[in-house]
């Protein structure tokens, strides 16, 4: 069985563990070097999270197959310049071999459901360039890109 549910703090242990597998398969990928710089999770990781467990407008899930942890979503809320709330998904990230049997739905399904209880206006998520399987996974949930970052290194 499935599902998704609220991380608590004796889940930082297995979600540090996720963030550390999350970030190694995004770093090598394009635009990984750059994602990491900026926007991307650091270490120390549980130390990360567990603030934002402490966090009341982030939300942190733990992805479950038969109650074993193998995803985690990390979502905040995010003020705009309109004065409306946008959520921001930071994190969403599944083991490979569990990325077929509903894990990840489950965490989205969750975070929209938390940012509508929050009257949020979206939710917004970074994809990687070439990143098609991840790109289709939030267009399943209606997410379309609204814009694109170009980037060129300077020496």
């Amino acid at each position: 069985m499935h599902g998704a549910r609220p991380a608590g703090p004796g889940d930082l242990p297995a979600l540090g563990r996720l963030a550390a597998d999350a970030v190694a398969e995004l770093l090598p990928q394009r635009g990984g070097d750059m994602w990491a710089r900026t926007i991307g999770r650091r270490p120390p990781y549980e130390e990360g999270l567990a603030r934002a467990l402490e966090d009341p407008d982030v939300l942190v899930l733990v992805g479950t197959v038969d109650a074993t942890p193998v995803g985690y979503a990390v979502a905040r809320l995010d003020p705009i310049a309109d004065g409306a709330t946008l959520v921001v998904i930071e994190d969403l990230f599944t083991e490979p071999d569990a990325r077929t049997v509903g894990v990840g739905e489950a965490m989205l399904e969750a975070v929209v459901v938390w940012g509508t209880e929050r009257g949020a206006v979206g939710v917004d998520a970074v994809v990687l360039p070439g990143a098609r399987d991840t790109k289709n996974f939030f267009e399943s949930f209606g997410l379309k890109a609204r814009a694109l970052i170009v980037h060129r290194e300077l020496p």
